[in-house]
């Protein structure tokens, strides 16, 4: 049995073990009552009362254990292609004692880029200023979303001038999980470019055009290379090895052999052991 087929093997008894646990036995955090409150704008008063659509669409819901103090915060960034879907508080992530900050942002096609990564970064930057407020640790603040939620996660997490516009240091973010993300320019960015979507580009608006060694711990989650869309694994090795290469010590890829795009399912369990290493400094 090849090297390769090891690793699949283990990667396959690893997620179910995961499953298996999280699923059997949830965290203790779970007794906690939790908060949900819906359409928080995350824009300043001025620029929302000068665009209807950022007014409507630039909104986050945020649900926190109640009476709690210093804990960890996912914002979470739906997918659909930059062109659909909307905000939402991931079932999978409920009830683990964590605070889910779920994303709205404007779409395609009343809006172009660098529109989808401007909002990304802005509700970002509206949870490090906020989370305070309800109890949740600045220092424990983590990023994630599957597909154009996992692209934004990484442009916001891996080039810092979009956060840097807010003063804060895209680096102090705990950890960067991206669920099938699209690592090379995204393809509906092309498509508004009139480049079809099987023409690899790699600009400013590529994850890999920022490969760093100072960024926050990464974790790159995937489908099976070949049941994903168009090479969305290859692109995801790709980064792992160039950020590995620029000398960042904690890149890891998981490839979830079986599963195609659409693999969430899998993925929190192994989304929740990151936070988990990455809180325990392991």
């Amino acid at each position: 049995m090849n090297k390769q087929s090891n690793n699949s093997i283990k990667m396959k008894r690893n997620t179910c073990i995961s499953l298996f646990l999280f699923f059997l036995f949830p965290l203790a955090a779970q007794e906690s009552k939790y908060v949900f409150v819906s359409d928080i704008p995350y824009y300043a008063e001025n620029i929302r009362q000068s665009d209807d659509y950022i007014r409507k669409r630039c909104v986050l819901d945020i649900y926190y254990p109640e009476g709690k103090k210093d804990f960890a915060t996912v914002v979470w960034f739906h997918g659909g292609g930059l062109t659909g879907g909307q905000k939402e508080i991931p079932e999978a992530l409920k009830n683990k004692g964590l605070c889910i900050v779920g994303v709205n942002y404007r779409l395609n096609p009343a809006v172009k880029e660098p529109a989808y990564i401007e909002d990304a970064a802005a509700a970002v930057a509206w949870v490090f200023n906020n989370i305070g407020k309800y109890g949740g640790a600045r220092s424990e603040i983590f990023v994630s979303g599957h597909s154009a939620g996992g692209y934004l996660t990484c442009m916001v997490g891996l080039d810092k001038k979009w956060l840097a516009k807010y003063r804060i240091d895209a680096d102090s973010i705990a950890g960067l999980i991206p669920l099938s993300a699209q690592t090379i320019t995204h393809f509906n960015i092309r498509k508004e470019r009139g480049i079809k979507d099987t023409q690899p580009v790699v600009d400013e608006y590529a994850p890999l055009y920022h490969v760093r060694a100072t960024a926050a711990p990464l974790l790159l989650i995937t489908g099976d290379r070949e049941r994903e869309m168009l090479g969305r694994y290859e692109e995801n090795a790709y980064l792992a090895r160039m950020m590995k290469l620029a000398g960042h010590q904690q890149t890891r890829l998981l490839e979830l052999q079986g599963y195609g795009h659409n693999m969430t399912y899998p993925a929190f369990p192994l989304l929740i052991d990151e936070i988990n290493r990455i809180l325990s400094g392991k």
